[in-house]
């Protein structure tokens, strides 16, 4: 389930109290080919479609043609990225959202975002159908399923635009089962997983309400490279980028069965099913763009970072430009 993400990565909002602490797993990558730069990459989560970009681009060699060797490090609730990346582990990771990159800049940890593959957040709130909520801000008042880690994120900014209030929050155990049994509650999602999950296991079609295309402007899908790689080989950084940009664009909108292949590889609990739906839904809503996949802006950021300051979630005056660069956006 992705939620089971936000919890495992809950307590990368902090990043690690004493960095010097942390001792993550590491993965030996085998070694590279002659000529080509070798770089381990920590993906968010395990093999799934919203990784499918990365796989892609190993599968169909757009890492190897331009001179890179890249080794997926598979994610899952025991993996926290910006840990891997502030103790050296691994050379990129996949930031799940706008909060992590913030929090690392926070923390004054030296790790940049360097490209956004999905220009909208997939988190979505889903409705029973028939209770008249027609948009998002006709759930103020309604009880909310959310895990932890989502308390201190998008709620924060439900909350600014919508006045929603912390008495409608009901702790989200990764079960659709209490939003099926009771027709008022809302739960959060992806929108690429958990409407199609309830829709087979309740046999109800739930209304979903994607958070971005109510002005939410978290980016989702970061690249996240540290400060020293930047400086050490930007060449390395930008063949990554453009070699990324490359795999999504081929995942969701040509063959995907390369990168289907290896991620059914990785991830024997994965079902073709549940790969082609959350691509037709990355097309349908927009998340992964046709062209311009991997771009962000200075006013993107700005607006996040003025929404979540203002809610105390940021001093006003950090330096949050520090969290990402332009410099290696696909052109």
């Amino acid at each position: 389930m992705k939620f089971l993400r936000l919890a495992a990565m809950a307590s990368a909002l902090t990043v690690c109290a004493a960095l010097a602490a942390c001792s993550p797993a590491k993965k030996e990558a085998p070694p590279s080919a002659p000529g080509r730069t070798a770089l381990k990459l920590a993906t968010d989560w395990k093999g799934e479609a919203e990784l499918g970009g990365y796989y892609q681009a190993v599968a169909t060699g757009e890492y190897a043609k331009r001179g890179l060797d890249v080794t997926l490090i598979q994610g899952g609730p025991g993996v926290n990225v910006p840990q891997l990346l502030a103790t050296g582990a691994v050379d990129v990771g996949v930031g799940s959202n706008s909060f992590i990159v913030l929090n690392l800049a926070k923390e004054k940890v030296p790790v940049k975002a360097v490209a956004a593959f999905m220009d909208k957040d997939p988190q979505v709130l889903i409705a029973h159908p028939d209770q008249g909520i027609n948009g998002i801000g006709d759930m103020k008042g309604r009880p909310i399923l959310l895990s932890d880690a989502s308390k201190t994120a998008f709620w924060v900014w439900l909350r600014a635009k919508h006045g929603f209030t912390d008495d409608q929050v009901r702790s989200y155990n990764y079960s659709a089962a209490p939003f099926l049994a009771d027709k008022r509650v809302i739960q959060q999602g992806y929108v690429t997983s958990e409407p199609y999950l309830i829709e087979k296991e309740g046999k109800v079609k739930p209304a979903v309400f994607l958070l971005a295309d109510d002005g939410y402007p978290s980016y989702a899908s970061m690249v996240l490279v540290p400060d020293a790689l930047i400086a050490k080989n930007p060449t390395a950084v930008k063949a990554f980028v453009e070699a990324t940009a490359a795999g999504w664009v081929s995942y969701v909108y040509g063959d995907a069965k390369p990168g289907d292949a290896l991620i059914l590889k990785d991830n024997p609990e994965m079902t073709q099913d549940v790969l082609d739906q959350a691509r037709e839904k990355m097309r349908a809503y927009g998340v992964v763009p046709r062209t311009g996949v991997g771009a962000m802006t200075d006013a993107r950021w700005a607006e996040f970072f003025k929404a979540t300051s203002s809610q105390g979630v940021y001093p006003t005056d950090m330096d949050y430009k520090r969290a990402y660069t332009l410099d290696f956006i696909p052109k």
